[in-house]
C-alpha cells in the first residue's frame, strides 16, 4: 500500500464499521478506527511511538471536551460534528483510543514504512 492510501483506506474502513455493523463491535470498532486515522494522519511527520502518543491524547482531549456540553450542541446541528467530536462522554472509549493507536502502530506505520522504503530504492535513494 503506497504512504498516501492509509489515510482514505482508515477512513473508508471506520465509516464502514458504523455503517454496516451494529452494537457494541460498531461503537468500539468506530472509536478505534478514530484513533487509528487520526495517527495515520500525524504519522507522515512523526515516529510511531510519538504518533501513537499524539493519537491518543488527541482522542482522550475530544473525549473529555464532551464533558462540557458543546460537542452534544454542534452534533445535534451537523453530522460531521458529530462524527469528529461525538456527543457524550463514555469512560470505556479511552482505553478504545489506545486500541486504536496500537492499531496504528502494527497496520498503518509498516505499511507506511514499507512503502517509503520502496519509492526510494525506486528512485536510486
Amino acid at each position: 500500500m503506497r504512504p498516501w492510501l492509509a489515510v482514505p483506506v482508515v477512513l473508508a474502513s471506520g465509516l464502514a464499521v458504523r455503517a454496516f455493523a451494529s452494537g457494541d463491535f460498531a461503537k468500539y470498532a468506530g472509536v478505534a478506527l478514530y484513533t487509528t486515522l487520526i495517527y495515520a494522519l500525524v504519522s507522515f511527520w512523526l515516529r510511531q511511538l510519538w504518533a501513537a502518543v499524539v493519537a491518543t491524547g488527541f482522542s482522550w482531549a475530544v473525549e473529555f471536551f464532551q464533558l462540557t456540553g458543546i460537542p452534544a450542541e454542534l452534533s445535534a446541528r451537523s453530522g460531521l460534528a458529530h462524527l469528529v467530536l461525538g456527543s457524550t462522554f463514555n469512560a470505556p472509549d479511552l482505553f478504545w483510543y489506545v486500541v486504536g493507536a496500537g492499531l496504528g502502530v502494527l497496520i498503518v506505520r509498516p505499511r507506511l514504512t514499507s512503502g517509503l522504503r520502496r519509492s526510494g530504492e525506486e528512485s536510486g535513494g
